[in-house]
């Protein structure tokens, strides 16, 4: 099943019922008021919204409508909690490379996360306003993972039965600011603003046979001001499963029913298939040329971020967003 949010009924939204076409919507208030309510009773919702959702695609829904998507939040307008991964190495090894250092053998073996901003998600529509060009304002198309709750300490096994939703986010990075807080030693903070979620996230028995070992195996397309920029494999360098993802996150904590987790920037070995961000194009283009030449997002470019199956549908619809100057207060 397919599942959205509407922009009304207050701060957390609308959950509603999306059909496999993305066409139709059917609220789903009858089972959750909110995606975040059906989370945390995951076990008892999940049933009744397929049931739903079946009812919705095989035309029998009541009070059924046409999908606007302007008309959607992000799925989860807010989480309790957004853990970012980077498990496609082939972009930690570029990046290293690039400023003459060498990849730690831990990051083969133990994945690399960091604790980001939950507090607000954009909608699929929604511009990202940055106060200056000067941050190096980037995109990063990545795929993330919804879990329930989810105990302290399990088998990257036992994690796999936590995942219940899958879909895609805009990790938006401010790259001038990175060096600065990475250098203090404490991570990130201003350089991770807010990111912006698909329009809608499917169940992984949605995904079909394209959902296996943990991995979504399709391209990740990104268009930036309407020209192709990438489309690489998400299913191949991918160092990481996400059940290792999602137990990485737990070794110490539970986590709660909502959290999402992030694979990180897709890339591949293959750079003919293009970057999921621009720090990845900059860093092939040093690589070959010596120097990048590609500058980072400005204000009035847009961004188009969407994976289509394999007969060339939307499974979670486009993230579709314009890069505007935020107003100082």
């Amino acid at each position: 099943m397919k599942l959205a949010t509407l922009k009304e009924g207050g701060r957390d939204g609308t959950l509603v019922a999306v059909s496999r076409d993305l066409a139709r919507a059917v609220r789903a208030t009858g089972v959750a008021a909110t995606l975040q309510q059906a989370l945390d009773q995951w076990q008892h919702a999940a049933p009744r919204l397929d049931a739903l959702a079946r009812a919705l695609e095989a035309g029998t829904a009541a009070e059924a409508f046409d999908l606007d998507v302007h008309a959607l939040a992000a799925p989860l307008p807010r989480a309790y909690e957004f853990v970012d991964g980077s498990a496609y190495l082939p972009h930690v090894e570029r990046v290293r490379r690039a400023r003459g250092a060498q990849v730690p053998e831990s990051f083969y073996t133990d994945p690399l996360m960091y604790q980001a901003t939950s507090a607000g998600f954009l909608g699929p529509r929604e511009p990202v306003r940055a106060i200056s060009e000067d941050h190096g304002i980037d995109l990063e198309a990545e795929i993330v993972v919804v879990t329930d709750d989810v105990p302290m300490a399990v088998t990257p096994e036992q994690a796999a039965g936590h995942i219940q939703l899958v879909g895609l986010v805009n990790d938006v990075s401010l790259r001038n600011l990175i060096p600065g807080e990475l250098a203090k030693g404490f991570g990130f903070l201003q350089s991770k603003p807010r990111s912006a979620l698909s329009p809608v996230f499917a169940t992984p028995d949605e995904l079909g046979e394209d959902w296996r070992g943990n991995k979504l195996h399709l391209p990740l397309l990104t268009h930036v001001n309407g020209r192709w920029f990438g489309a690489p494999e998400a299913g191949e360098d991918m160092q990481f499963d996400f059940a290792r993802l999602v137990a990485h996150a737990a070794r110490t904590r539970p986590l709660a029913a909502g959290t999402l987790v992030g694979s990180g920037t897709i890339a591949n070995q293959d750079v003919s298939r293009g970057a999921s961000c621009f720090a990845e194009r900059r860093t092939v283009e040093a690589l070959r040329d010596g120097a990048p030449s590609t500058p980072f997002l400005k204000f009035g470019d847009t961004v188009r971020i969407e994976m289509l199956d394999r007969a060339g549908r939307s499974l979670f619809g486009a993230i579709e967003q314009r890069i505007e100057r935020q107003p100082l207060p």
